[in-house]
Formats: structure tokens, C-alpha cells, sequence
């Protein structure tokens, strides 16, 4: 992927700030950042991993280890692990984070309970469930059922909540195997939930180190029914194998392991191959930490060495998407907050934050608190606001659509009101304004397909793009920077996220329609230079008004004191006539661009996609096309394309702009930048 030629290839894209992405998060490994380090218990090469902070030799890859003591079935990066809890070994265990326990964090024994989830595929009928507890084991646990259809992807319109079953609780467990019996009579029901409290803080390994003692370990769980003549039916699946165990999902994984449990298929470029290379254009770079499955003392180490090496950050993210490994808000803040107390002693002004969401729908949402909360987000804010260190931006990822086997046209359409509605969600949970906000990610879809690498690709990034900055997002990052494969992962298509692409049999890289997206917004759009763009709204008028409008249209004004108007008509068969006009306050009638406008273009006349399964390539891979004419109030958009417009108004010099809530001083500005009539839509030639 990074070889010289390579890297002035995506460097050409126009994209310059780098983030760094971390997944051996989504993997639930452990990142031995740094090859060097220290083991906890040195002499068995195992335990708990500290990677070297010392200057040495450049750190070039690095990779993920995997946990012997992991609990989630499925994971967001290979999903080639499982859980130990249903593998049928009982030698073999699940353990949560120590990090939890009130040793670490200085609350009460209670404040982080630990959970499983059992996901039996469809309704059985239980009434007992057997523990095969490891040490330390719970003293105290509840067993609960889910009344509704799935609790691990909650729905504002979802009410459910866990019940508890006549005989749900535990005190004074003594570890072992425990067979319980639930309820006298069965119960229907998919999802089971243990819920632990209070740890035995005992420990089977031969070890002096506290954290082996602390928290909870399960070896196996049994789950299903004991019939009238008293014998237990398991329904649960017990196999080493994703595939062929029950999901479970757990609330937390102890990040201890063994140098033998290196993870070659979780390979992350190293430190020193990116920050100091011409991929950063000598801007500060967003880096991660590990946090889930990680120490804050590895953590902490990574932080130290990057100051060391005075490599220019913008900001240390602290793990990446906790609300998709399941991690409770408050699990994640804890965590987060030992890591934020051990850089801010290193830093005081190093920018920390995230905590780089995955995607969601409506709102996120998680099981309920005692005060009935379920904001994710608010929860999260709030105990990191008590515990007083710092946010200082907030990070999330956008991939909005999950088919793309479907029809990628009315996608498009929704592609707006979709990030819309997320940010305003994220607002109303109290995500602050008064700090920055990162769309660290963004794509099509997390699954590859035909529509990221089609032309829709292009007017998918251009159109989020335009959206996340006009609703006052800071910087977006376009995930697929590097060259990459096609890949058919849903079995429909062939695509990926990528701007180039890698060909099997040369070393020829194809340029791909992100690739101009990429280049219009950057070097068209907006000006390649390193100084504020003063960001407008725009009305979208439509002659045939729609709930989705065909036609995106985002507006700035640019340094060298030109307007430029982003336009994508996402209609694939028909062109969109723009009436383009200006309302400036004190004018008598709104105005039009006047002189000569310069026009940039992106469309199938540039550009088309070959589907040739694994060989799929280009037929057309043009630059894009650019030509001037006369200001104008109206102007055509040919379908499925990316246009620019850009150009200046009359007496340019008593106009301003207005960027998020600040007005410059004693300038008129446009209260509303542009009208645009969608209208006289014609079929394409």
C-alpha cells in the first residue's frame, strides 16, 4: 500500500490532515504499539503489556494480540475470535476488566457491574441456568430476561427493559458450579443477562499481581430448562468457533495475554513508517489510544513516547467506538478517565477527547440507569464532567447504509437528512457546542460493495462532506485513503472504501471517483490553503418538492474572496437546471454572480465503473472537466455529477461572511446565501 509511488498518488487526492485509526479496538486485541515492552509476568512472556516509551530503533508495524480471556462471540474487524464462555472448555475463561474495580477506580464496589448476555438465536423456554465459575468468581449476581426483540440495538421507540425472573438473585455465592432455577414455571424468551456486583477478589493463578484477582471469571454457562422429572436441557451451542457458539455479548474483557497470541491478520502501520512521512503535509496528526482492551499504563507509554519523538498532534483519541463493542457509558468514561488523569500529568495542553461512535440511527441508546436515562452520550459527559478531566472534542463516525445490494439513488437522497438528524440527536443528548466535532470516519457503508467505487461514491462524499461543515463540523476524515482491493462481503457486488485501487497482477493504481470527489472539494471548492473558509446555508427551493431533494447545494466563501457553490444532482437520469441568486441584506432584488464563472465538473462523462467481479476497473478514469462562462442566474447539472461554480458577486468588497455564530463587524453579510430552483428536468441524452 505505502510505497513511495503510492503515497504521491494519495497525497494528490487534495485530503490533508491525517487521523489514525485503531483496529485492534474493533478486533478486542491487545496493541503492542511498540514491538519492545515489558511483560507483567516476564519469565511465562504473559500478563499484562506495557510497550517501551524509550527512543529507540523506528517503530515500523505493530500488531494486535488477542485475549484468551475474551468474552464477546463476535467482534467488528475479522470476526474470526469467539467467547470463551461458550467454547466448551472449562479449562478455558472469560474474565471482565480489572481497570473496573473499585481498586482502580476509587468508587464503590458496585458502581460498574459486570454483565454477559446470552443470545439464544430465537425463543426457548427457561427456567435454571448453570455457572461454571472461574477466580475470581461473584458473590453477588442477578439473571435477567429481555422481554422484547434485541436488546444489543436499541430503537427510541423500544420500552423493553430487563425483567428479573422469580428467583433472579444471588447473595453469598460461594464460586463453583451453580445450577439455579430461575423460575418454577419456564419462560419464553431469546436474551439472558447476568448481571455481577460484588467480586470474591480471589485469584487461581499463581500470581502476586493484583489484577488477577479483581473483577469476575466465567469458565462456561449453561442456560435452558429443567424438565418434571428434574434434568437440565441445555439450548445453548458450545463450540470454539464464531459460528457455531451462542452469542454472547460482555460488558468488559481483561486485556491479559501471551506472546504467543500475536494476531499477524490485525497489522497496523508503526508509529515512526506515519508521523514522520510526507502522508502527515506537516499538519498535526489525530492519534489513538487503546482503551478497551488495553492498560492505561500501555496507554500512558504510547502518549510519552509520541511527545518524545515531538511529533505534531492535533489531539490523542481515546479508543475507538465503545458503543459498538457494547462498552456501558459509564465503563468507557471510567476507563477513559484513568487514561485522561496519567496525559494531562504528561501534557497538560494535549487535546484529548472522542470517543469515535460508530454509527447510529435515530438516537444512541443504551439500557436504562436508575434515573431511566438512556442517553449514551449524556451519560458518558456527565461522569466524565465529575470526574473532572478533559473533553476537549468530540468524535464520531458516519457510515449510513448497510445494503449495498440496493438501489443506490434514493441512498443518496437521504444521505443529508441522515447526518442531520444524527448531530442534532448528539445536540440534544448535550454534546457541547463550544468544542470541536470530528467525523473521524466517514463512508458509504462499513461493507464494501459496486456504489463505493461507481460514481456514487463520489457525490456520497462530496454531499456528507458539505453537510457535516455547513451544520459547523471542524474537519471530516475520509476513510479509504490508502490503495486498496475490491471485496464482496455481502455477496452482490464488488467494491471497497477507496480512493485508489491496487490491481492484483501489476503495480498500476487506478484513480476511483472518490479519488475527484476528493480533488473538487479540495483544490475547486475550497481553496488548498491553510486558512479559514466562511461557510454559508443554502435554500433549496424545488418547482416538484420532495421529501429527499434530488439537488445538494453548500456554499463558501473562499480566502482569495471568491463564492463557490458545491452542487450534486443525484438524479441518475435526468438534469437539474440550478437558478442560482444571492439575497444580501440592503440589496433591492438578489443578485447574481457577475463576470466570468468558472465551471468544474464531475460525471460519467468522466468517469465509469467496469463490474467485472475481482477484476473490476475503470472504462473511464478522466480529470475533471473545467470550462468558464458568463455569470448567469441559471446553470445545469448534468445527472449523477459534482459541480462547482465558483466566481464573485457585485462590489465584492462590502460583503462578508458569517461562520457558525460569529458576524464579522461592520460588514453586511448575506442573511441567506443563495435560492436554487430545481426545475425543467429533462431526461439525460
Amino acid at each position: 500500500m505505502f510505497t513511495d509511488k503510492n503515497i504521491a498518488e494519495m497525497r494528490s487526492a487534495g485530503l490533508a490532515p491525517l487521523t489514525y485509526r485503531l483496529r485492534t479496538e474493533l478486533a478486542g486485541d491487545a496493541w503492542h504499539w511498540n514491538p519492545r515492552g515489558t511483560w507483567s509476568d516476564p519469565v511465562h512472556q504473559c500478563g499484562y503489556w506495557t510497550s517501551d516509551d524509550s527512543l529507540g530503533d523506528p517503530i515500523t508495524v505493530s500488531y494486535g494480540y488477542r485475549l484468551p480471556r475474551r468474552g464477546n462471540t463476535i467482534d467488528q474487524a475479522n470476526d474470526d475470535g469467539y467467547s470463551r464462555i461458550a467454547d466448551g472448555d472449562k479449562e478455558s475463561f472469560w474474565k471482565s476488566n480489572p481497570y473496573l474495580d473499585a481498586h482502580f477506580t476509587g468508587e464503590s464496589e458496585d458502581a460498574h457491574p459486570q454483565w454477559v448476555v446470552i443470545d439464544l438465536g430465537s425463543q426457548k423456554s427457561v427456567n435454571a441456568i448453570r455457572i461454571h465459575w472461574g477466580a475470581p468468581y461473584a458473590k453477588q449476581y442477578k439473571v435477567e430476561y429481555w422481554p422484547g426483540d434485541d436488546p444489543m440495538h436499541l430503537h427510541a421507540d423500544d420500552d423493553d427493559d430487563w425483567q428479573p425472573f422469580a428467583h433472579r438473585s444471588v447473595e453469598n455465592a460461594r464460586g463453583g458450579d451453580e445450577l439455579i432455577r430461575l423460575a418454577e414455571h419456564p419462560r419464553s424468551t431469546r436474551f439472558v443477562r447476568v448481571v455481577m456486583s460484588r467480586s470474591s477478589r480471589t485469584t487461581a493463578q499463581p500470581s502476586n499481581d493484583i489484577r488477577d484477582q479483581l473483577e469476575f471469571a466465567i469458565r462456561e454457562i449453561e442456560l435452558g430448562n429443567i424438565d418434571k422429572h428434574n434434568r437440565f436441557h441445555d439450548h445453548m451451542r458450545h463450540a470454539p468457533d464464531r459460528h457455531r457458539q451462542s452469542v454472547i455479548y460482555v460488558s468488559s474483557t481483561d486485556p491479559w495475554h501471551r506472546a504467543e497470541d500475536i494476531d499477524f491478520s490485525i497489522e497496523q502501520p508503526g508509529l515512526d513508517f506515519i508521523l514522520p512521512s510526507k502522508l502527515t503535509n506537516n499538519l498535526p496528526v489525530l492519534f489513538p489510544v487503546g482503551v478497551l482492551y488495553d492498560t492505561p499504563e500501555n496507554a500512558a507509554a504510547e502518549i510519552n513516547y509520541l511527545l518524545r519523538r515531538n511529533y505534531s498532534l492535533e489531539g490523542i483519541e481515546l479508543g475507538e467506538e465503545p458503543d459498538g463493542q457494547w462498552a456501558s457509558p459509564e465503563d468507557y468514561a471510567a476507563l477513559y478517565t484513568e487514561i485522561a488523569r496519567k496525559a494531562a500529568a504528561r501534557n497538560p495542553r494535549l487535546k484529548l477527547g472522542g470517543p469515535s461512535l460508530q454509527n447510529f440511527e435515530d438516537r444512541l441508546l443504551t439500557w436504562a440507569d436508575k434515573s431511566g436515562n438512556r442517553s449514551w452520550m449524556n451519560r458518558l459527559l456527565k461522569y466524565v464532567r465529575s470526574a473532572g478531566v478533559p473533553f476537549d472534542f468530540f468524535s464520531f463516525e458516519f457510515y449510513p447504509f448497510d445494503n449495498v445490494c440496493a438501489d443506490a439513488a434514493p441512498q443518496l437522497r437521504e444521505t443529508p437528512k441522515r447526518l442531520t438528524e444524527m448531530l442534532s440527536s448528539l445536540r440534544a443528548d448535550g454534546v457541547p457546542h463550544d468544542i470541536p466535532w470530528l467525523m473521524t470516519e466517514y463512508g458509504y457503508s462499513v461493507f464494501a460493495g459496486r456504489h463505493e467505487v461507481d460514481i456514487e461514491g463520489a457525490l456520497f462524499s462530496a454531499d456528507t462532506v458539505g453537510t457535516f461543515l455547513t451544520l459547523g463540523g471542524s474537519k471530516a476524515y475520509q476513510y479509504g485513503y490508502e490503495p486498496n482491493y475490491l471485496q464482496d462481503e455481502l455477496k452482490c457486488s464488488w467494491g471497497n472504501l477507496m480512493m485508489l485501487q491496487l490491481t492484483p497482477h501489476n503495480d498500476q493504481v487506478n484513480r476511483l471517483s472518490a479519488y475527484y470527489a476528493a480533488q473538487l472539494v479540495t483544490k475547486e471548492w475550497m481553496q488548498p490553503l491553510n486558512e479559514p473558509h466562511e461557510i454559508f446555508p443554502v435554500t433549496v427551493k424545488q418547482t416538484k418538492p420532495t421529501s429527499s431533494p434530488a439537488v445538494s447545494v453548500y456554499a463558501v466563501h473562499r480566502p482569495d474572496k471568491q463564492w463557490a457553490l458545491l452542487a450534486i444532482n443525484k438524479n441518475p437520469n435526468r438534469t437539474a437546471r440550478l437558478n442560482v441568486q444571492f439575497n444580501v441584506p440592503g440589496a433591492h432584488q438578489p443578485i447574481d454572480f457577475v463576470g466570468e464563472v468558472e465551471v468544474i465538473q464531475f460525471s460519467r462523462q468522466q468517469y465509469t465503473w467496469h463490474a467485472d467481479g475481482p477484476n473490476g476497473h475503470p472504462m473511464r478514469s478522466l480529470p475533471l472537466a473545467r470550462f468558464t462562462r458568463e455569470g448567469s442566474s441559471s446553470y445545469e447539472l448534468p445527472p449523477y455529477s459534482l459541480t462547482v461554480l465558483r466566481g464573485k458577486l457585485p462590489q465584492q468588497g462590502a460583503t462578508a461572511g458569517v461562520f457558525k455564530e460569529r458576524r464579522l463587524p461592520s460588514r453586511r453579510v448575506p442573511s441567506s446565501l443563495c435560492t436554487v430552483q430545481e426545475s425543467n428536468l429533462q431526461p439525460s441524452d
